[in-house]
């Protein structure tokens, strides 16, 4: 039998949850200068609110158990890579003008605990008590089948993409063009990942309402979390993702004259985020590129609009500060 908790939707539970595991990260990263357990808190907390929501249940279905394990996984493979990853580089540049102010660096985890609370939707609803009261389809349907092929498909690109860009930035010169593997289709194939993932689950989800089997506003509930998708795209492609590393990305290696050229080429090349043979991609007009490949003008980078030292600017001007002809790239890490 379910537990109903606060809500009947567990809506209300898991935000609480949230929160607190969230401030209680915080407390520890600000207080000691710690940035080794954020994202490891982000991708846990995932699995924590999958665990207790399917606990909450009763006697969960199959449908239940995929999409909870589904979600389990995945937080807790990006926890691990994460934490792997900040353990080996040390410290993290996000928060190099945010570390020592509570109210900015506040901010950040405030906005942690959105993206997980509202990504984490489709799992916490259907485990919820108003959606489980209606009889539910046996797990199989078209739409449990597809989601579980794009889950795959999803982990598979996150999790070798991942993996492949970190090896080659421990590996590789930082002038170096990261264009192999997934990286030669999209220039972004852990974000695409990522997203297949999240609409993967949610199509998994909303089984039970497309089938017709709940109504109602357990009916509309489901529905609704798409909301969670949906704000991992807009989050990936208009605020942390895609707008961090395009522009200034480019911007960097044109102004330190970092392969720039060969750059350039791997830009015109590559897709920015849906992947696709780079051989056709190159030959396509602009006006597709920008609209049905998603590469918006916000990405892309004109060196007459954009650069503030010309192209090798940057580089000369280390160069006449520090008086011994040394870059001063390798201070800085490349985000292209």
């Amino acid at each position: 039998m379910a537990v109903h908790v606060l809500d009947d939707y567990y809506l209300a539970i898991t935000l609480l949850i949230t929160v607190a595991y969230q401030l209680a990260f915080f407390s520890i990263a600000f207080s000691f200068k710690f940035d080794k357990l954020t994202d490891f808190a982000g991708g846990t907390n995932f699995v924590i609110l999958a665990i207790l929501t399917l606990a909450f249940s009763g006697s969960p279905n199959a449908r239940q158990i995929v999409v909870s394990l589904f979600i389990i996984i995945w937080g807790l493979r990006l926890s691990g890579f994460l934490l792997f990853r900040i353990l080996k580089t040390g410290k993290d540049d996000r928060f190099d003008d945010k570390r020592d102010k509570f109210f900015p660096f506040l901010g950040f985890w405030i906005f942690q605990m959105i993206w997980v609370w509202s990504v984490s939707l489709p799992v916490t609803v259907l485990n919820s008590p108003n959606v489980q009261s209606f009889p539910q389809p046996a797990f199989g349907t078209g739409r449990d089948i597809a989601g579980v092929v794009l889950y795959a498909v999803g982990l598979i690109m996150e999790s070798v993409s991942d993996m492949q860009k970190y090896r080659f930035r421990s590996t590789r010169d930082k002038s170096e063009i990261c264009d192999k593997g997934f990286f030669s289709w999209s220039r972004h194939p852990n974000y695409f990942g990522e997203i297949i993932i999240q609409f993967a689950i949610l199509m998994i989800a909303v089984s039970p309402a497309a089938t017709g089997d709940v109504t109602g506003q357990a009916y509309n509930a489901l529905y609704a979390t798409v909301l969670g998708p949906f704000f991992l795209t807009i989050l990936l492609m208009f605020v942390s993702g895609l707008p961090l590393s395009e522009r200034p990305g480019a911007k960097k290696r044109y102004e330190n004259d970092s392969n720039w050229d060969a750059y350039q080429r791997y830009l015109k090349r590559t897709s920015i985020l849906i992947p696709f043979p780079p051989q056709i991609y190159e030959h396509l007009p602009v006006f597709l590129k920008r609209t049905l490949f998603l590469e918006f003008p916000i990405y892309v980078f004109d060196p007459a609009k954009h650069s503030d030292a010309g192209r090798g600017g940057a580089r000369h001007g280390e160069q006449g500060r520090n008086g011994n002809g040394n870059s001063a790239d390798g201070l800085v890490r490349e985000s292209a």
